[in-house]
């Protein structure tokens, strides 16, 4: 092995036992630290050279976590980096074009662990054009060992006799494996190919689902085709009234601030008035700069029938603690934890008019017999202490210190607590 390999290699491979979630991190830390010394290596080596340490790092590190319990996703994190690395490494390392086919190739269809994907977007420069040809009919060739596609029913059949026939099961879903692939690379060739037609149809599909419009208008926003790219993220914007549209909506107002300044404060008030949260009002404020006042009062009135989202709105996007304050006792705010941080952010304009606030918290707390509720009652009446000092709601707040403590005698992990927090 070359002395790059030497360095990297063991930081990626490893037969330890990756079931435990604390050993899985602690390899996929490590493996972090092998990619940076990848990457410090692309800078300062021959590019032909480090790919193919690169390519036998990411062929280890998928075998490591095949059998790893990646829950936190860091092991997944540094795959994902080392193939963005091996792409980089194949544009400047230029080798031939034959090799580049049969490891994507081999990747994407061949090898086990399907958690991943690759674009063909990053590889087409180093493949060029007889190369991607030779990619596209490797791709057909591979569309054409498939067999018809099933229909849900079909489908829904073949799942209710995977027991009895585990082989037909495991078939269907390799086939699913391969038909999202296959579509997936449609998709990115259409985009490399800049072909708007191509581009639509691979993207929005049967425009049955708004995050297809979404996925549409992005394709179209990499090759720069903008117009286009607003027109699809306001059509997924009005799909429906669910979270996908929501997020097409997102999309939309962002390509006009980019694009189309002039039209964002407009498609961000139609957006608050579909979905009045206090994300929206926040956009709409932030949007509107000084013409603000102009929609205060309208963006208020539709915040108002949702009282978490009104004082959040005025603490958080309007900085204005004391109108947060205002509403919350108004439209009668049953967020507990708002309500906590904001008792907290008023304590600086009328400490004492936080004390009902914070009692009425640590109430609800200890309805349940839990240790950690036990140590945070015991630092909001610590607070309480701090907050009436030198004044005349001190000796209430005590008196609640001993009411609490009779009522809760038999609590002894609660009395404990009390103790360690200096509480009379």
């Amino acid at each position: 092995m070359s002395s790059l390999a030497d360095a990297v290699l063991p930081l990626v491979r490893t037969r330890a036992d990756l079931h435990r979630w604390s050993a899985s991190n602690a390899y996929g830390r490590q493996l972090h630290e092998a990619v940076a010394m990848l990457r410090q290596a692309a800078r300062d080596e021959p590019a032909d050279e480090v790919l193919g340490v690169t390519q036998r790092a990411i062929a280890s590190a998928l075998r490591v976590i095949w059998r790893a319990d990646d829950s936190s996703g860091i092991i997944g994190d540094a795959i994902r980096d080392l193939l963005d690395l091996h792409a980089e490494l194949v544009r400047a390392a230029q080798p031939a074009a034959t090799k580049i086919i049969n490891w994507m190739i081999n990747f994407q269809f061949v090898q086990e662990v399907d958690y991943f994907t690759i674009d063909p977007v990053a590889y087409a420069p180093a493949l060029g054009g007889r190369g991607l040809a030779r990619y596209r009919e490797k791709l057909a060739e591979i569309a054409d060992t498939l067999g018809p596609e099933l229909s849900d029913e079909e489908e829904a059949g073949l799942r209710g006799q995977r027991t009895a026939h585990p082989e037909s099961w495991e078939r269907r879903i390799n086939e699913r494996h391969i038909r999202f692939t296959l579509a997936w690379n449609a998709q990115r060739l259409a985009v490399w190919d800049r072909d708007v037609p191509a581009i639509i149809a691979t993207h929005a599909r049967d425009r049955k689902v708004a995050a297809w419009f979404t996925d549409t208008a992005e394709a179209l926003a990499e090759i720069g085709e903008y117009d286009l790219a607003i027109d699809w993220a306001r059509q997924g914007a009005d799909f429906d009234r669910g979270h996908q549209s929501v997020d097409a909506a997102a999309y939309w107002c962002a390509l006009l601030a980019d694009h189309r300044p002039q039209e964002e404060l407009a498609a961000r008030l139609e957006v608050f008035r579909r979905w009045p949260t206090a994300g929206h009002a926040g956009a709409v404020h932030k949007a509107a700069g000084d013409a603000w006042p102009e929609h205060r009062d309208a963006i208020m009135a539709g915040l108002a029938q949702q009282p978490s989202e009104a004082v959040g709105f005025a603490l958080h996007a309007l900085k204005d603690v004391r109108l947060a304050w205002t509403l919350a006792h108004s439209l009668g705010l049953g967020d507990a934890y708002l309500w906590d941080e904001l008792a907290s952010a008023y304590e600086k304009v009328d400490p004492l008019a936080t004390l009902p606030v914070h009692t009425a918290l640590l109430v609800a707390d200890l309805e349940v017999a839990d240790a950690r509720r036990y140590r945070a009652a015991a630092r909001r009446l610590a607070k309480m202490r701090t907050l009436a000092r030198k004044t005349d709601q001190s000796a209430e707040v005590d008196q609640l210190i001993a009411e609490l403590r009779a009522t809760h005698r038999r609590r002894t992990r609660l009395q404990q607590e009390f103790d360690k927090a200096g509480l009379p």
